[in-house]
């Protein structure tokens, strides 16, 4: 494929509105639905290249139709699109061929009937598989602690080409960001995982251990991160786009230098000294959220120890004191699914991280603010 690169989004509006609603009105007439490009995929977070199109990449939307509309139809329109498709659009190969991998196809070209990436389905059948709930029937605590930050992400993000009913629209407007209450949990959970490592870059140097140092000071930059989205509404992805989406903050200019240089120093007292100035810099962002009272930015000796640290717990602490909901006020600070837990298996999977999140937190079923 030698043409210009086109983002998968705008090639999944393209394709709705140019080859796929043109079949659908022909074939069904004015059937209700609604079309989007949302969930798993780099385009829908809008990181993707022309890298991306190796797999699971191409001319690809969802089609939601109505409960009774898609047990009648969605068959028939899977089989209509599949016949009436073009071969190609805009060059990319609307059929799909799959790899030596099962579960994964790619973009190749057919002569026969495409086996194509429009997905019918219906939102009852859709939100409970990658959300592991419905938001239309209500959200509880644990509903928003046990969903990882990239499934919000990839409800939330994307793009909609089309929604009649405005189901799909109240749906991501209603999880576009968290209850102020759970936000503010999460929050002072993150400041909480920050303070359990912070003084480990110089303990594990003053032993001679610069390795330990530094996959410590690589964690602790990983949580700033995360941090620094939570404190800015947005929802973190997972490892391969964390710092592509920081980087959109506007925050991000002021504090990539200090952490560029922590994870590019050589010995644990430079790693110490730019984390200081990172740390600092994401207090003063803190104090000016006005969550807390204004707490001391600077940071200070760990105890007795010659480590400098922000004592990061303070934040923590601050923030939980705001809490006025009991439910969560007697949950531990280990906040949701992937504040605890880093394995993106077990984010595919809805109904186990469910599983571990209640029970870590048996008492986050009340319903959040």
């Amino acid at each position: 494929m030698d043409q210009s690169f086109l983002p998968g989004l705008e090639l999944s509006r393209r394709f709705y509105h140019e080859a796929v609603r043109p079949v659908l009105h022909a074939r069904f007439g004015e059937l209700p639905h609604t079309a989007a490009r949302i969930g798993t995929g780099s385009e829908v977070l809008g990181f993707d290249t022309a890298r991306s199109a190796d797999h699971e990449w191409g001319p690809r939307l969802q089609l939601f139709l109505g409960r009774d509309d898609g047990e009648r139809y969605a068959q028939d329109i899977v089989s209509a699109l599949s016949d009436e498709l073009p071969k190609t659009f805009y060059g990319y190969p609307t059929h799909f061929g799959p790899t030596a991998n099962e579960h994964v196809r790619h973009m190749v070209v057919t002569d026969g009937p495409v086996f194509h990436r429009v997905d019918v389905t219906t939102l009852d059948e859709w939100l409970p598989h990658h959300l592991g709930f419905d938001p239309r029937h209500g959200s509880t605590t644990l509903d928003w602690l046990a969903t990882p930050t990239q499934a919000l992400a990839e409800l939330t993000a994307g793009a909609v080409f089309h929604d009649h009913t405005g189901e799909l629209t109240t749906v991501r407007s209603r999880l576009g960001w968290y209850p102020e209450q759970i936000w503010r949990y999460l929050l002072a959970c993150q400041w909480q995982r920050i303070s359990q490592e912070e003084a480990f870059v110089g303990r594990c140097g003053e032993v001679g251990d610069e390795l330990g140092s530094a996959v410590v000071a690589a964690r602790l930059v990983r949580d700033l991160l995360r941090l620094s989205l939570l404190m800015h509404r947005r929802y973190p992805p997972y490892g391969k786009w964390l710092g592509s989406a920081f980087a959109q903050l506007p925050f991000a200019a002021t504090v990539s230098p200090a952490l560029t240089a922590a994870l590019a120093a050589t010995t644990w007292p430079e790693r110490e000294s730019h984390l200081a100035a990172a740390y600092t810099a994401i207090a003063e962002q803190h104090n000016r959220l006005g969550l807390t009272e204004p707490l001391d930015p600077g940071t200070r000796p760990y105890h007795d120890r010659p480590f400098q640290v922000l004592h990061a717990d303070r934040f923590g602490q601050a923030l939980h004191d705001t809490l006025t909901d009991p439910a969560l006020r007697a949950l531990p600070r280990t906040g949701a699914i992937d504040q605890f837990a880093d394995n993106t298996d077990l984010f595919g999977d809805r109904a186990a991280a469910r599983a571990v999140t209640a029970a870590l937190a048996p008492r986050s079923s009340e319903p959040g603010s």
